[in-house]
């Protein structure tokens, strides 16, 4: 289904784009408007009769308060100075919808997003796949195979994998449980196909060197519980111990080490040191670090396993728990064509899943939607390459500038992606403009409320007024969105900051927010 359409603004007069070319190379990025007003002026004089002369005049002072706002208004500029970056390290938009643009600078300039670059990605996806796309599950067995009277199949129990981004351990134990309520009790080997996706496995620890992280797990065809185990602290306030516990609890992972009993007040969630070695199938986690035992029970979740591996032993645990038995164990193959399903699981729609990838600025999902979006696109195998060439093909078709654009795996995690302020305040306003754009809005978190914006912004009346998304690498910071003015009139927002000291201007966002919360 088309839902979008190319936008009228994308259509601009040459003239006006020949004359702030000319008067760029004449005074650098930041001309000025009166420049820009006398070369169109000079334009249309020379090539324009009279009544297309005076209409061209009212184009021409529109296009100067664009000119204009090249500039901080002032009271942002006294924020950005408190922060001691460059302006020149800044893009920012500031528009009305369906109104005036209120600030431009450097909005052209390409820029690392980080896990703002989740909206490129999930409003591509939204719009390229319709909302209520969803992933299938399916476990299969080859014609003519049906279990004996002992459950037995003669064949491989095959299971198609459809790119599910968040399927749960517990929609695999439903799937596991209706096979045996159907009959199958001893496999002899389960046969995976992950051929919806290409070779897309990643090493976790290449981006910042941190392999035991949720953030920075591989995306997978067959991915349960995100890849990622649960390590679940219990106190023993007897013996001022803590006890770990690995959940599930896989026989393939073991725990060494301990983290030390301390006094005292609880002060936030306890810092836990993990490290993951191991070969073999097997892995070891290695813990340290202290927590007072007033902070009760607590958890930590973390990457111990390839994602092939973590599926494969979770399929073991829960098929040996519900009575079933494996003989061969788990391979990678191809589905026969003639194969007929048995059982299946569909995930939720597409519209449900980019609420959970944008509020909480989920890595894997996003990157698995990339992928997802390549395959339906460009056909099965799908990989980041043919992911971005299908987000890049969605948002061309609704008139999106996209030059300069790099979105790489679709989740921000990486240091060559970038876009453009201008661009995506341009995709922000296709958005609101369509039929999916409670859908989108609605997936972004809400300003002192909820996701990564739940602790920001909660005083005054900015709270609940704006629908964001933020991003954090180690030079870039980004914000962006949508936002509710007092007036009633709704803006799009989108700040962008690359540099060394780009943790220093989340006072300076707090304050954009607020000052376009009070328009």
């Amino acid at each position: 289904m088309n839902w979008i359409s190319p936008p009228a603004w994308r259509r601009v007069p040459a003239f006006v784009m020949l004359a702030a070319r000319d008067a760029a190379l004449e005074g650098g990025a930041a001309w000025s408007a009166a420049a820009l007003l006398g070369r169109i002026s000079t334009c249309v004089a020379a090539l324009w009769p009279a009544p297309l002369r005076r209409a061209a005049a009212g184009l021409a002072l529109a296009w100067t308060a664009v000119a204009g706002a090249q500039q901080l208004p002032p009271e942002l500029a006294q924020a950005w100075q408190a922060t001691r970056v460059p302006l020149g390290s800044l893009s920012l938009v500031v528009r009305q919808i369906d109104g005036p643009q209120l600030v431009a600078v450097n909005d052209a300039v390409p820029r690392n997003p980080a896990s703002v670059m989740k909206m490129a990605t999930t409003w591509s996806a939204l719009s390229g796949l319709g909302p209520d796309y969803s992933w299938r599950t399916t476990f299969l067995a080859g014609r003519g195979d049906r279990p004996d009277a002992q459950g037995t199949l003669r064949g491989p129990l095959y299971l198609k994998a459809g790119g599910d981004p968040m399927l749960r351990i517990e929609d695999l134990w439903t799937l596991l449980n209706d096979l045996r309520l159907r009959g199958v009790k001893n496999i002899s080997e389960l046969v995976v196909d992950r051929s919806i996706f290409g070779r897309v496995a990643t090493d976790p620890g290449a981006f910042d060197d941190a392999p035991d992280r949720p953030y920075n797990a591989s995306p997978d065809a067959l991915m349960v519980g995100l890849g990622a185990v649960r390590l679940v602290f219990q106190p023993d306030a007897r013996a001022h111990k803590w006890i770990p516990i690995v959940d599930p609890p896989l026989p393939e992972i073991r725990v060494q080490g301990s983290v030390k009993w301390e006094a005292g007040a609880c002060r936030g969630s306890p810092e836990i040191a993990t490290d993951v070695g191991g070969s073999g199938g097997a892995s070891v986690l290695h813990i340290s670090g202290a927590a007072p035992g007033s902070c009760g029970e607590f958890s930590v979740y973390r990457l111990a396993m390839p994602q092939p591996d973590y599926f494969a032993a979770v399929f073991r645990l829960l098929w040996k728990e519900l009575g079933g038995t494996l003989g061969r164990g788990v391979r990678a193959g191809a589905v026969p064509a003639d194969a007929v399903p048995i059982v299946w699981h569909d995930s939720a729609s597409l519209a449900d899943t980019i609420r959970l990838i944008n509020k909480n600025s989920n890595n894997v999902m996003a990157r698995t939607v990339l992928l997802t979006l390549g395959a339906v696109k460009n056909g099965p195998g799908a990989t980041v390459d043919s992911g971005d060439r299908a987000a890049l093909a969605v948002l061309a078709g609704q008139g999106v500038d996209t030059a300069g654009w790099v979105i790489d795996n679709g989740a921000g995690l990486a240091r060559q992606a970038r876009l453009t302020a201008r661009g995506l305040g341009q995709m922000l306003d296709v958005a609101w403009h369509t039929p999916l754009m409670s859908e989108f809005m609605s997936s972004l978190a809400i300003a002192g409320v909820d996701g990564t914006v739940k602790r920001r912004l909660r005083g005054g009346d900015v709270k609940g007024m704006a629908h964001l998304k933020t991003g954090t690498l180690r030079d870039s910071r980004a914000l962006a969105g949508y936002v509710l003015g007092a007036s009633g009139k709704r803006y799009i927002v989108v700040s962008v900051v690359n540099d060394p000291k780009a943790g220093a201007v989340r006072a300076f966002d707090d304050a954009l927010i607020r000052w376009v919360a009070d328009k």
